[in-house]
């Protein structure tokens, strides 16, 4: 079976490098939005949006003349914009569709916006070097990681280059050949995600919440008033915005780690052959202002994804109980109800005397919903209605 994947690296780019980045970066912003007024100029004047390949063609035409410092760029990289463009559309109307909030394509910045383009073609990648087109070969700050083009079973479909607070990063999407994974063996677990554990598991393991806006936030605001005090223009305040960047790049780093580490266990390490999570509405938690910083800051919904692709990796089952399933309220020794406030940390059932943590206690339950054989609810009697999760597919960056 053939699995799209990408594999993100930092490179180790010299100054020449870093500056053909930068100026990659803004053809791929500079063609993003001249396709952008051009949708909507002809969308104004006929009513009708035009297609991808439409621009191209005008574009083509015109950019020998206009723009003629276009084509000291990768030709890709212009295509990937357009390409960017059409799929940002077609997004929109998607969200259209379903009642969502739409968020019509904007204009990219070129202070604001990230630095970042994708291209396709000529490319080569050896254990320390990736090779791009019109770039040449650039150093890998890790070794080893990313597929080489001595791998038959991998194909190179293209690469997208980023920079985040100063430093860039490769996300190389690949289409890989590879067997169909076994099923796993091991007992069903539950996984209880929360506030002040990440994850509860039905096995005992127990990932604790980095929290990592929390303890950062006292450092944000200092550097935040720092910035405003800055002169606008001035090199004080480039150097502000720098450690800004850094410190939002290492909160997000953390919690990141966390995660992996958390959906790792659980779809790996652990090899359940059935992992059951709550259907949380996440949305409707962030309405709650009191909590809305933490919840955000604790990113359940990532973790959820990231769990739901890995156990289709390795062969693991994932289910969602229903979201009025009252995973907390129950005790997991005796199946009575058990009514608790949220700062209530302790499950203790007057009915049976069981005493234990709370999360575990509704991880045990979550657990006890599926049959040994991963098949159906464990507890017929119990209103709860088991699915599988949708697992994502995995896109390739926008450039």
């Amino acid at each position: 079976m053939k699995r799209l994947r990408a594999y993100k690296t930092e490179l180790n780019p010299n100054n020449v490098q870093r500056s053909r980045f930068r100026q990659h970066a803004g053809v791929a912003r500079f063609v993003y939005n001249w396709a952008l007024a051009d949708r909507k100029h002809i969308y104004e004047t006929t009513g009708k949006s035009g297609s991808m390949y439409e621009q191209k063609r005008r574009f083509n035409a015109l950019k020998a003349e206009q723009f003629p410092w276009i084509y000291e760029s990768a030709s890709r990289t212009t295509e990937e914009a357009f390409r960017n463009l059409d799929a940002a559309y077609r997004n929109f109307f998607r969200r259209v569709k379903k009642g969502e909030m739409p968020g019509f394509p904007k204009f990219k910045s070129r202070f604001r916006s990230p630095k970042k383009f994708t291209t396709r073609g000529c490319i080569h990648i050896t254990g320390k070097a990736i090779k791009l087109p019109r770039i040449g070969w650039v150093r890998m700050k890790e070794s080893g990681y990313l597929p080489t083009d001595e791998s038959d079973h991998v194909r190179i479909l293209s690469v997208n280059i980023s920079e985040r607070a100063g430093r860039w990063f490769a996300s190389v999407q690949t289409e890989e050949e590879v067997s169909e994974p076994n099923p796993a063996q091991g007992p069903p677990m539950g996984v209880d995600l929360g506030l002040k554990a990440l994850a509860v598991c039905s096995d005992g393991a127990r990932f604790e919440n980095p929290k990592a806006l929390a303890t950062e936030e006292r450092k944000l605001a200092r550097l935040n008033r720092e910035l405003s005090r800055r002169k606008k223009g001035s090199k004080n305040r480039d150097k502000t915005k720098r450690k800004l960047q850094r410190c939002y790049a290492r909160i997000a780093n953390i919690r990141k780690h966390a995660q992996h580490q958390a959906s790792h266990y659980v779809t790996a390490k652990a090899n359940p052959s059935a992992v059951v999570i709550e259907d949380l509405n996440v949305a409707g938690m962030m309405k709650n202002h009191k909590l809305a910083k933490a919840i955000g800051d604790a990113s359940m919904s990532e973790l959820r994804r990231q769990i739901a692709y890995k156990a289709e990796w390795n062969g693991v089952q994932v289910m969602t109980a229903d979201r009025w399933y009252a995973s907390t309220q129950l005790c997991s020794g005796c199946g009575q109800r058990v009514e608790k406030t949220l700062s209530a940390r302790i499950h203790a059932c007057p009915h049976c005397g069981l005493v234990l943590d709370r999360d575990y206690n509704a991880a045990l339950n979550l657990a006890s919903l599926v049959s040994e054989n991963g098949e159906g609810p464990n507890r017929p009697g119990l209103p709860v209605e088991l699915g599988e999760v949708q697992t994502p597919t995995v896109k390739q960056e926008a450039g």
